[in-house]
């Protein structure tokens, strides 16, 4: 996986002010970078290594990268591609600035900024801020030469290298298991010791206790008895009390029928009552009128005579009908009586049933609390019978499997711990590797003009020998040689970087390192050098003393403070 860095941007950071500082990262093979003494030449490294990762190069507080002029919007942007997808990191303070694009899109942020920073470095970037400082930047603020390292971080650089890592973390986690296997082991012990026990004691007491739990059963079933027939009782007095209710309904079954000819009876005295009125009423009007009170004429005597006559048969006629109405009226309110009687003896008959029911009820919830006292006393009794010391048995030999695979386990994770350890899988890979680190180291030297051999050793001390087969200490070479074997490290731990991790990048940058160990035509040489080893990077170089040998550079960015603010000149 390559990482090809196209851009970084940057504003408002160390002594920038708030318009954007732009440095194309790839355009040109070699580019200088100069500058007097706190122009800001060296804030690219700030930036990049900010963007990427949020936090400083150089030995700051985060803070501290604002502008103390402005004290807001510091701002930081980093393009570059990775597996032909373009990304860009967008990363500020004041305000908090944290957002990942891929090909123009912004890449979810649901998750917490540590996890987001995870993300960059695993999924993305593939390379962690250690790392990144080894194979990337040589810086003279922080960078402390590999061979002026103690055997340990000797060690922990080189196992970032090749991503061995993850084996110390394995023995951490296997130590881990080993204390639990431990844990493990003493709880199965205890475990088998309190099961024994138990067996023991079940064994002992069996019997005896048996038969006294017996006694107690045998009294709660006598119970349980007396409800159950109390609940049988009620049940056939319910039986026969529904029996007598069926019968009495059985006999006011005709209640509909005589309701509706009460209601048609009603409806006939009703009309009757009405038609009696209006016949009075027409009775009262001849008696009382001999001319029509409308057109004022004579009522012919003979003609009111015989209507009169009708009119009192017809009143004769209904009252006689309404007598019969009335008599038939009374004999079907006497059965209606009849009827209510009989629904009175019903509901008494119903309120027995449920007296019944409530008491069958309260036998019911009394069984239930003496079922769960018959559970109790009867898993009692299985506890101590015969098939509790086989249950215990069973366990037992559960616990004893688990014993016989908990100490297998405890043999193999001791096996696992010592092939973890730094003697372990760790040296092997390590062994493996180390020829190949120093046939790099030893072609880079040579590139750069120190005719020496140069060997790491499995435990990282080395051993520097002339062509005459004289045996050297890093310390006996001069400052310009301590930077060529500096130089020739750094460039193998990115071959090896590359060929192990498949990380591979074109960005080198080397800040301030060769000004105070080189002169000018030797820095001449070392950059031909790096551009002939390396002619798919592209190599910055921050320095203050550019303008001797600025013409070797196929790019020179000259940065110079205007009005207290870092700025490209033109």
């Amino acid at each position: 996986m390559r990482i090809q860095f196209k851009r970084v941007k940057y504003k408002n950071l160390l002594s920038s002010g708030n318009v954007f500082t732009t440095i194309d990262l790839d355009s040109e093979p070699t580019t200088l970078i100069s500058g007097s003494n706190g122009s800001g030449k060296s804030s690219l490294l700030d930036a990049i290594v900010f963007g990427l990762y949020g936090k400083p190069f150089r030995k700051i507080n985060k803070p501290q990268l604002i502008n103390s002029i402005n004290q807001k919007d510091m701002l930081v942007e980093i393009d570059f591609t990775v597996g032909g997808s373009a990304y860009k990191v967008r990363r500020g303070i004041k305000p908090t600035v944290f957002e990942i694009f891929k090909d123009e899109e912004l890449i979810n942020q649901d998750s917490a900024a540590r996890d987001y920073q995870t993300f960059l470095e695993q999924s993305i970037l593939g390379i962690n801020y250690k790392s990144f400082n080894q194979i990337i930047i040589l810086g003279s603020a922080t960078y402390v030469p590999f061979m002026e390292l103690p055997a340990w971080q000797r060690r922990e650089i080189i196992e970032d290298l090749l991503d061995i890592q993850v084996f110390s973390t394995m023995g951490l986690l296997a130590k881990d298991r080993m204390n639990e296997n431990k844990l493990a082991v003493n709880d199965n012990s205890y475990s088998i010791d309190m099961l024994q026990t138990k067996l023991d004691a079940a064994t002992e007491h069996n019997e005896s206790v048996r038969e006294i739990r017996q006694v107690f059963v045998s009294q709660i079933k006598e119970k349980m008895k007396s409800h159950i027939e109390k609940i049988e009782g009620n049940k056939e007095v319910i039986n026969n009390i529904q029996t007598d209710i069926e019968a009495l309904i059985g006999t006011i079954a005709d209640k509909q029928s005589i309701k509706e000819k009460l209601t048609t009876l009603k409806e006939l005295q009703r009309d009757a009552v009405n038609k009696l009125r209006a016949v009075e009423k027409s009775l009262v009007f001849y008696h009382d009128n001999d001319n029509c009170p409308t057109c004022k004429q004579g009522i012919d005597h003979d003609f009111k005579d015989d209507v009169t006559k009708q009119m009192d048969r017809e009143v004769v006629g209904l009252r006689v009908s309404m007598v019969a109405l009335a008599d038939k009226e009374k004999t079907l309110q006497s059965r209606i009586d009849a009827i209510s009687d009989v629904e009175d003896q019903i509901k008494t008959l119903n309120l027995q049933i449920s007296e019944n029911r409530g008491e069958i009820n309260i036998a019911k919830r009394a069984l239930t609390s003496y079922k769960d006292e018959l559970d109790s006393a009867e898993q009692e009794v299985e506890d101590i019978d015969l098939t509790k010391i086989q249950d215990l048995q069973s366990k037992m030999a559960i616990l004893q499997a688990e014993r016989k695979e908990l100490v297998e386990d405890q043999a193999t994770l001791a096996v696992i711990s010592t092939i973890l350890k730094d003697g372990g899988i760790k040296a092997r890979i390590i062994a493996q590797y180390i020829p190949v680190m120093n046939k790099l180291i030893n072609k880079y030297l040579a590139a750069f003009d120190l005719f020496v051999d140069f060997q790491l050793d499995e435990n990282f001390d080395e051993v520097i020998k002339s062509r005459f087969r004289d045996t050297f200490s890093y310390a006996s070479f001069s400052e310009g040689e301590k930077l060529r074997i500096t130089l020739s490290i750094m460039l193998a731990w990115r071959a090896v970087a590359k060929l192990r991790n498949s990380v591979s990048t074109n960005l080198l940058i080397l800040d301030e390192t060769l000004d105070g160990a080189l002169d000018g035509i030797g820095i001449e040489h070392l950059i031909e050098t790096l551009q002939t080893l390396n002619n798919d990077d592209n190599i910055f170089v921050i320095s203050h003393r550019g303008e001797q040998f600025a013409e070797k550079f196929a790019a020179h960015l000259k940065f110079h403070k205007l009005k207290n603010f870092s700025e490209i000149a033109a």
